[in-house]
């Protein structure tokens, strides 16, 4: 029997996806409740972490424990991995001993490998090239808030990163508009963009990019990996700070997204965090409730092997 993974928001079907975001929304609200539910009791998960992380180990740790079962946390410097294994060699192996994988890497060829060498479901934690966890958890932030994002006008301001190349999968996968204001030279991967058409406009200008807008969202100008160019970036990218001002400029409801973490007086301003239209807390927290959905999605529960 082949895996079901979750590399990328392509590997779901938009019906499935709607129904993730809401199954996360029935999550949240048990545990809210105090409800024990656990589906996974026995499951153990492996999480291989190449790229450091606050909310990604988290969510996913607490998630497997309040889903009953157990996550087991892997860095280089504790895994052959780390000194060469084959990838698919240790996707074999891993995958004869554990429920599931989510790994968080550099190269997204790595997930790819994994992937195809293993027996259970491989999660992308994040890659250099996209990070659709975080946008599920996007997408039931502004469900929230705000109903259903389809037909709206999503903007994307700053670095065309791997957020924002989930952004467009997202424009694609939820059936909204996405503009993205970026500096010359740093747009979101040509082949996703050329694929989303005129789903997808590439601006230069933040201010037009976010007249009208109902979610802004923006990440750090440099991500891991890319320390060497802060100085470089922070000038080129000075005028695509999001401000309360700029979000004056958007539709009166519009909400304000943020993957953190935050660089304060750089890609935001110092107050931005705490405007009332603001989410981004909320949106931390749902990393968890959101990914709990994709585990019970893609993992057996355990009674499933009686």
């Amino acid at each position: 029997m082949s895996a079901r993974h979750f590399l990328s928001l392509k590997d779901c079907t938009p019906a499935e996806l709607v129904s993730l975001i809401r199954r996360g929304m029935e999550l949240k609200d048990l545990r809210d409740r105090g409800v024990l539910f656990e589906p996974l009791k026995n499951r153990v998960l492996g999480m291989i972490f190449e790229k450091a992380s606050t909310r990604t180990r988290l969510s996913f740790e607490a998630g497997m424990i309040q889903l009953g079962g157990q996550a087991i946390f892997l860095s280089p410097r504790d895994t052959q991995l780390g000194r060469g294994e084959p990838i698919g060699d240790a996707a074999i192996v891993m995958s004869r001993m554990l429920d599931a994988v989510m790994i968080r890497t550099f190269a997204h060829s790595t997930l790819t490998e994994f992937a195809a060498n293993s027996r259970v479901p491989v999660i992308n934690g994040l890659s250099d090239d996209l990070h659709p966890c975080q946008l599920l958890a996007d997408m039931q932030t502004f469900q929230e808030h705000r109903g259903s994002i389809k037909g709206k006008t999503v903007v994307w301001i700053g670095d065309g990163n791997n957020m924002c190349n989930s952004y467009i999968e997202a424009a694609l996968q939820f059936d909204f508009q996405l503009r993205v204001a970026c500096p010359e030279g740093y747009e979101p991967n040509a082949a996703l963009l050329a694929e989303a058409g005129d789903r997808v406009r590439v601006l230069r200008d933040p201010r037009e990019a976010v007249e009208g807008a109902h979610l802004v969202s923006t990440d750090v100008w440099a991500s891991m990996g890319q320390e060497d160019e802060i100085a470089e970036r922070k000038s080129l990218f000075a005028p695509y700070q999001v401000t309360r001002a700029l979000l004056d400029s958007a539709a009166p409801e519009v909400l304000f997204l943020h993957c953190l973490p935050a660089h304060r007086g750089e890609e935001i301003s110092m107050d931005l965090l705490d405007d009332p239209r603001s989410a981004a807390w909320d949106q931390a927290e749902n990393r968890l409730h959101a990914q709990k959905a994709l585990l019970e999605f893609l993992v057996e529960p355990a009674y499933h092997h009686a």
